[in-house]
């Protein structure tokens, strides 16, 4: 037996070999060998690098057998698959166009509608680079008598879509075998939400009947006609049919497929907002020009799901199975059916304030730029498509805006510049930076939790000169209040608040003008009574509040401010938490930076010492 073993968790090639030179001078024909140098050193480096190499592969094949430890995006979707879940493509960027055709130059009689067809192009740039964003149905518009046409849609509303990317088509033949057909589209930068499948009797007809997404399957019978899409390992994309069997039915042999697309460019192109056609609009023979008007700039690409993502969600889709009953089955399906959202919550009344029994309430972050006719149509799409045929008739959802509470970040820091080539202030630029790639990076989505001692430990990574860190925290939330009115407010933080002491305000505002002075609000010494200050510190009014620390709300009387200073829209109300070291938003809440309340502050000390003996 081997007096030296070799520990299985210890399969780096030096490791190994190490451990093989001990196990043979363990032996006494090599107790006084030489390895060092020796033809035997070669034999033992072939042994650890083939054992090496052999631990890595059996960990590597082990760890992509499941789902949390795997790595490979190919292996995560893979398992995401068998849980019935499909990550999200790349979603195609949209903008909202007030489109006008003038016709007055019209030879002839001018026809009283005209129409916009399906793809017609608009360009438009970005950081200089340019896209082409398309329509993706016909529009009609009216002569209003002098020439002029407004395009509307079928409801009449002069707001049009437009998406971008280039419209792509993929024809398949199937064959005459029985198996289950796989139809593979090369193209990883598909938006799987304007695919349109269309299947043919064969391929000289033009009749064809349209097959759906089984994601949005409610009801399936022998009949039904659905497709799956999803990812392959290499990224490309899959177009499946059923068996024909219990699942609906699949093309004939003999029948032609054809896959009609958008390759998009993802969120590269969110944020346009000057847009040109890219054609001119041909009626009865002659040309005329189409003149676009930006209703609403381009948002909503996005990239494929994040790794991070998929992993999250598909064993909860997989808990859901296609039923929305708990709040968390309707986090997951509107997750999993509306990949543009940035990100969902919802909770059940009973965790509500105040609480609302046989209500589901719903927030969504959408992505910046989106309007608010967007919403409304996300909602009442999440309404009829989701809510409608999966919930439950008893519960009823409501849609709540989501509430941003605003983070100050005082870093005060010592600094030794003996150990660093830069200047205590290029050290605090540097940390005010880093601070604002840390909430970019960990915060400003539902449930985010901040953590002062992550942020410290990246702070302190910054330079060996950075001594010590201290962070203060404080919050504030938003009021806009309707000036030269008198009106009760109620402000609420999603957290506990610092109870009162004689030391701090735990409450405080920014400066508006009140009784035509420049005042602020503050919490009195000790108390959770609100008071109006002036800039010396004199009490203009002495009761116009209080606060309440358990539940964070601070609540404001007969409040009736004459200006903002600085001619801001808002006055901000600023608090210190109770519990500094971790904040986690309640509901509907998220945390984001105030970049005005970011600031870092450095002494000097250079860690001199005196020696008396």
């Amino acid at each position: 037996m081997a007096k030296t073993n070799i520990n299985p968790s210890d399969l780096d090639f030096d490791g190994i070999k190490n451990k093989l030179k001990d196990y043979l001078q363990s032996k006494d024909e090599f107790a006084d060998y030489d390895f060092e140098g020796s033809a035997l050193s070669n034999v033992l480096d072939v042994l650890a690098y083939n054992t090496h190499i052999n631990a890595l592969t059996a960990n590597m094949a082990i760890n992509e057998s499941f789902l949390e430890t795997a790595q490979l995006r190919g292996s995560i979707v893979t398992h995401s698959h068998s849980l019935g879940y499909y990550p999200t493509s790349m979603t195609s960027s949209n903008a909202t166009l007030n489109l006008v055709a003038d016709l007055s130059g019209f030879v002839g009689d001018r026809p009283s509608t005209i129409t916009l067809p399906s793809g017609f192009a608009f360009n438009t740039t970005v950081e200089n680079v340019g896209y082409t964003f398309q329509t993706q149905q016909t529009y009609t518009a009216t002569d209003d008598g002098s020439g002029s046409y407004v395009f509307v849609d079928g409801d009449g509303s002069s707001e049009i879509k437009a998406y971008e990317g280039a419209y792509k088509t993929k024809t398949f033949l199937v064959p005459s075998v029985s198996d289950l057909r796989h139809y593979i589209i090369n193209d990883v930068s598909i938006d799987t939400e304007t695919l349109i499948v269309r299947v043919y009797e064969n391929a000289n007809t033009d009749e064809y009947v349209v097959y759906t997404n089984i994601v949005d399957a409610v009801r399936i019978t022998d009949e039904s006609t659905f497709y799956v899409i999803r990812e392959t390992p290499n990224g490309n994309f899959e177009l499946q049919f059923t068996d024909g069997g219990n699942v609906g039915t699949a093309p004939a042999p003999g029948s032609k497929v054809e896959a009609i697309y958008i390759s998009t460019n993802g969120p590269a192109p969110n944020g346009a907002n000057a847009f040109v056609a890219a054609d001119l609009l041909t009626v009865d023979g002659q040309n005329f020009s189409v003149s676009v008007t930006t209703q609403a700039a381009a948002g909503g690409g996005g990239d494929k799901e994040p790794i991070s993502s998929i992993k999250f969600h598909a064993p909860i889709a997989y808990a859901s199975q296609r039923r929305m009953v708990t709040a968390q089955d309707y986090h997951i399906q509107i997750t999993s059916n509306y990949s543009f959202i940035e990100d969902v919550i919802s909770w059940g009344g009973e965790d509500n304030i105040p609480i609302d029994y046989g209500k589901i309430y719903i927030s969504i972050k959408y992505p910046e730029n989106t309007s608010d006719d967007t919403k409304t149509e996300t909602q009442d799409s999440i309404v009829q498509n989701l809510i409608e045929p999966l919930g439950t008739v008893s519960i009823t959802a409501k849609f709540i805006e989501p509430i941003y509470t605003y983070m100050g970040i005082t870093t005060s820091f010592d600094f030794n510049p003996s150990l660093s080539g830069i200047t205590v202030q290029a050290t605090g630029d540097r940390i005010t930076s880093k601070v604002s790639e840390y909430f970019n990076n960990n915060l400003g989505q539902f449930e985010e939790e901040f953590r002062r001692s992550n942020l410290l430990t990246e702070i302190d990574e910054i330079s060996p000169a950075v001594l010590s860190t201290k962070i203060d925290v404080t919050l504030n939330q938003r009021l806009t209040p309707i000036l030269n009115f008198v009106k009760t407010y109620n402000i609420i933080f999603p957290v506990e608040l610092a109870i009162p002491d004689d030391i701090n305000s735990i409450i405080t505002s920014t400066p508006f003008t009140f009784k035509d002075t420049t005042c602020t609000i503050r919490n009195k010494s000790l108390s959770n009574n609100l008071e109006i200050i002036d800039g010396n510190g004199d009490v203009v009014s002495d009761s116009i509040g209080t606060y309440e620390p358990t539940t964070g709300e601070v609540n404001l009387v007969d409040f009736s401010p004459q200006s903002i200073v600085g001619g801001g829209s808002f006055i901000k109300f600023l608090a210190i938490p109770a519990k500094q070291s971790s904040i986690k938003p309640l509901r509907n809440y998220l945390f984001v930076l105030d970049d005005d309340l970011n600031v870092s502050t450095g002494t000097v000390d250079y860690q001199k010492t005196r020696v008396s003996i």
